[in-house]
């Protein structure tokens, strides 16, 4: 696909098919049979016609519609494309996980990711995979995540949880709780209030970002009578970051900051562990939200929501986060784009 061929189309967002076996094809049908979806941009499903054969008639979605092709090259635009990664008959189980749901994955998120850094595609919406099921020789990560950011050449990168106006990122992802108070260094929260920002005016378009950081320990440590975190490491995180220039507050204790609503008053939040920032989250947003992975040269969303093999092939899995992401993959693309023009016009 040549340069010219591209910007006289809309943004072309590449689609992992997640786990076969998951919920992840019966989402992205679902987010995509609505044909006006295909006048903001082009999506490439990264996966087997095969497979999307299968749920199709599956959830009676006949009407759903796509074009099948064998590389990038050949997208058709204003259609849904489904590239076939691989040729050869898989045996789809839903509900069920094994390797077979496992594989698969890899290989989709695997073609897409080297079409993206080829500059073949826009973005990527990534289905949910099985983070243990990925597990093998070739593949070694904790998930999507930590993958994408080796891929992109990027030591950090910051999970970052968004709904409307609620943004949350976290210092450690997927890592055992009994590790998160060694891996919550200085350092470390410096980096990621850095690419919060960063993305919040880059991506979100907000020039000057209010950003509220939560404590580590039960009431933000209580004047470190419940730990000295917060007066050890995280004060002289956030008061180095202030020193750009930047508005940061905190540490805020998290039951409180979610109880009383004050998320509502700061543009994003840090919090520094997975569970500390991801249960008010999806507590608040869990239908609707989106994972996006900020600070990387590239745009990636996903749902808010795993593989969900309990309800897989039922017909009852809920569209709405996923087909949120592929729109705030879609928004994040022009927001980017309008800030190359506006770097351009200064010049």
């Amino acid at each position: 696909m040549s340069e010219s061929s591209r910007k006289k189309n809309k943004p072309v967002i590449g689609i992992t098919i997640g786990d076969i076996n998951g919920i992840g094809p019966e989402v992205i049908i679902k987010s995509l049979e609505d044909n006006r979806i295909l006048k903001q941009f082009t999506p490439v499903i990264y996966g087997s016609g095969k497979v999307i054969s299968y749920y199709r008639k599956g959830l009676d979605k006949e009407n759903f519609n796509y074009q099948q092709i064998s590389s990038i090259d050949k997208v058709v635009h204003k259609k849904v494309n489904v590239l076939n990664v691989w040729d050869e008959t898989v045996e789809i189980n839903p509900g069920q996980a094994n390797e077979i749901g496992g594989k698969y994955a890899v290989l989709s998120l695997q073609k897409a990711v080297a079409d993206l850094k080829e500059g073949q595609i826009d973005a990527i919406a990534t289905a949910p995979l099985s983070k243990e099921l990925v597990q093998s020789d070739d593949f070694k990560f904790p998930g999507h995540t930590e993958y994408l950011t080796q891929e992109a050449g990027e030591a950090e990168s910051l999970m970052f949880l968004v709904h409307d106006t609620l943004r949350v990122g976290v210092v450690t992802g997927h890592i055992p709780l009994n590790q998160v108070s060694e891996k919550v260094t200085k350092e470390k929260i410096v980096i990621k209030l850095q690419k919060m920002i960063k993305s919040l005016q880059k991506d979100f378009g907000i020039k000057k970002p209010k950003v509220a950081v939560l404590g580590l320990n039960p009431h933000a440590g209580e004047n470190s009578l419940l730990g000295d975190e917060e007066e050890k490491v995280i004060i002289p995180a956030i008061n180095e970051v202030k020193s750009g220039h930047h508005i940061v507050m905190g540490p805020f204790p998290a039951d409180g900051f979610f109880g009383m609503k004050t998320y509502k008053q700061y543009d994003g939040v840090l919090a520094m562990y997975h569970d500390q920032g991801l249960i008010p989250f999806k507590t608040l947003a869990f239908e609707e939200g989106i994972n996006y992975t900020a600070g990387l040269p590239f745009v990636r969303t996903s749902p808010d929501h795993g593989t969900a093999f309990a309800i897989a092939g039922k017909n009852e899995a809920d569209e709405t986060s996923f087909r949120n992401a592929l729109y705030l993959a879609n928004d994040i693309i022009r927001q980017r784009n309008e800030n190359q023009y506006e770097s351009a016009d200064e010049k």
